[in-house]
């Protein structure tokens, strides 16, 4: 959350600089479209679902874990949400968004676990965390772009944060934190309505092996954007994240399959 909070006062800084130009373009044209800077805050309110393994550092195969079913997390969550969006000339734009996640269990488990270099047997009671970021960076080149149609492709990366753990007060706990960098090809399209009304839609898909990491993700997004004032407008969107990762670069490997869908709710301001 410091992370999300030094982030926000970042964009609030970068917000400031265009504000000599924040009425440049005629006020009949929608803004979401036609001005500079493009900001949004909000959140994000997913369903979860998916599994995570961790295999011993002796080669023993750990066991596919869903947090949410087997260790008693809920499958809803909640989670702060920000985006920043700057063009760069006509064409040419930046984007960037970052999502937090944080959930904890309390379970009996009705199976036996084996998590990293721990064994839990059946009905030992487990305190489980589970922490899942994504920071996601972009730059973007509109092919088609008019006052009130824009399509394009971007290349950027989507840095994944995964952090989940398993603790027993008579076994011992294991963890496993994992930070990677995974590069997708972006497509992209806005539409105004009207001065007011617009829609937004973005596909981010990839999937490839390098070095210890090899997986594959694919985010949708579609937003339905109402600016009734200059600068400051309100949006709804929904959004789905599919992935699958492995590393084998630490002691313990480790394979996570998730995904993420749902609505979000946000404010804009533009300049």
């Amino acid at each position: 959350m410091r992370t999300f909070k030094t982030w926000v006062i970042g964009i609030g800084l970068t917000t400031c600089m265009p504000l000599a130009h924040a009425d440049s373009i005629p006020w009949g044209l929608n803004p979401a479209l036609n001005d500079r800077v493009f900001v949004e805050l909000g959140g994000f309110f997913p369903k979860m679902s998916g599994q995570a393994q961790l295999d011993s550092t002796n080669g023993g195969v750990g066991t596919s874990v869903d947090f949410q079913s087997l260790l008693g997390m809920s499958s809803r969550a909640s989670a702060a949400d920000g985006a920043i969006r700057v063009r760069l000339s006509e064409r040419w734009r930046v984007e960037a968004s970052y999502f937090q996640i944080n959930q904890n269990g309390d379970k009996a488990i009705d199976r036996e676990i084996n998590w990293g270099d721990q064994v839990y047997p059946i009905n030992t009671q487990l305190t489980s965390t589970l922490q899942f970021s994504d920071l996601r960076v972009s730059a973007g080149y509109s092919i088609f772009k008019t006052s009130d149609k824009e399509v394009g492709v971007g290349l950027g990366l989507h840095v994944l944060g995964y952090k989940a753990s398993i603790r027993s007060q008579t076994l011992g706990s294991e963890s496993t934190d994992v930070l990677a960098p995974l590069p997708i090809l972006s497509f992209y399209g806005q539409f105004a309505l009207d001065d007011q009304w617009s829609v937004s839609t973005r596909l981010d898909r990839f999937s490839l092996s390098y070095a210890q990491y090899s997986g594959g993700i694919t985010v949708i997004g579609l937003d339905l954007l109402y600016q009734p004032f200059r600068h400051v407008g309100f949006g709804l969107g929904y959004r789905g994240m599919f992935m699958n990762f492995e590393d084998t670069g630490s002691t313990l490997t480790a394979t996570l399959k998730q995904s993420l869908q749902g609505p979000g709710l946000f404010v804009t301001a533009s300049f």
